[in-house]
């Protein structure tokens, strides 16, 4: 079942962004041969009725590509010109290029929506609610009821940027600076300590987080687009800690690890799955944002400079600069998933 529910997270993922490349090609009139979901070795293909496009499903499910006519430097001169894609408007072209990456977000937001009409939405501010006893925050001045504000002199504006900076700061003490009874503001030194969890060594630093819900349509339409935002702007937080070295390689999970997280979500629910479904949504859709080359951030870039210049990038070094680009990300997977096999085994 945890293979099903992986190739369905999956599936359903790249699906979605595949679709946005591919809808607004078509709409903008661009040849497109084939539409595939998954990578590799062709599991099978067809074709529909007077439409050129071949549609096709691959063995891993790790990916997908909507391959385009004018995509790249060789012209196909059974391809009419004006169905070329760098024939197109630079708008056209655009929209083509950014239209996954929207999806992503269409489909994030819809299903945290969906989520939190069922489950409620959570509020997601950072007041204690409780501290335990046997832990050195008990020992400090800190109440139920205290909202912290920062950690190490870093502003925390929700449960997701203190998470973030917890799991950064794991097993050192750190300084809370907290709102006292809605008026105080005090900077406190918080030691964490050394627990078994499941098996596992851990540090946790005692105190747990309110977890109050709203229920209805509109508190979820809001959940909706704050919890994407939150989420984008921790993602943006730990691309800073990854180049600045704070955090490590070792943080980031590819498909191996992906797929242990789907095997949890399963055991809880239906809504653990959608909820994770959002997440990767989120995530494809941001670091697919990122202009480096071969992503679609990367061509984003090269219209960009297009535009500014008023004249096309070389279509050879853009080409060959999309080469490299994935080649490096090519390695960077291999990276990831060795290290997510290495955690297996621990």
């Amino acid at each position: 079942m945890t293979l099903i529910y992986f190739i369905l997270v999956l599936g359903i993922t790249v699906l979605i962004h595949e679709l946005g490349h591919f809808i607004f090609a078509k709409r903008a009139g661009i040849y497109v041969y084939e539409f595939s979901i998954g990578m590799g070795p062709r599991l099978f293909k067809f074709k529909r009725k007077n439409d050129e496009t071949e549609y096709s499903i691959r063995l891993f499910p790790i990916g997908g590509f909507v391959s385009m006519a004018g995509e790249d430097i060789e012209v196909d001169k059974n391809v009419p010109e004006e169905k070329q894609m760098y024939n197109k408007t630079w708008l056209q072209r655009f929209l083509t290029v950014i239209a996954g990456v929207m999806f992503n977000f269409i489909l994030a937001i819809i299903l945290l929506f969906i989520v939190a009409l069922n489950t409620g939405a959570p509020t997601n501010k950072n007041y204690i609610s409780e501290t335990s006893e046997g832990f050195p925050i008990s020992e400090t001045n800190i109440q139920s009821g205290d909202k912290i504000l920062k950690v190490n002199g870093k502003k925390v504006r929700n449960q997701d940027m203190l998470m973030l900076e917890l799991t950064v700061n794991n097993g050192k003490t750190i300084n809370l600076t907290v709102e006292h009874q809605n008026k105080e503001v005090e900077v406190i030194k918080i030691k964490p300590k050394k627990v078994k969890v499941d098996g596992e060594t851990a540090y946790k630093y005692g105190m747990a987080l309110e977890n109050k819900v709203e229920k209805g349509i509109l508190p979820s339409l809001k959940y909706a687009f704050t919890k994407t935002f939150d989420l984008v702007e921790q993602m943006v937080k730990i691309i800073f800690y990854l180049i600045t070295g704070t955090l490590s390689l070792d943080s980031l999970s590819g498909p191996v690890g992906i797929y242990n997280v789907v095997g949890e979500s399963a055991k809880a629910g239906l809504i653990s799955i959608i909820y994770l479904i959002a997440y990767l949504c989120i995530n494809v859709g941001f670091i697919n944002l990122i202009p480096i080359p071969a992503f679609d951030g990367g061509r984003a870039l090269f219209l960009i400079i297009e535009k500014i210049r008023k004249k096309k990038v070389n279509p050879k070094v853009e080409n060959t600069i999309h080469a490299i680009g994935l080649v490096l990300l090519m390695v960077l997977m291999v990276v990831i998933t060795f290290n997510d096999i290495v955690r297996l085994f621990k």
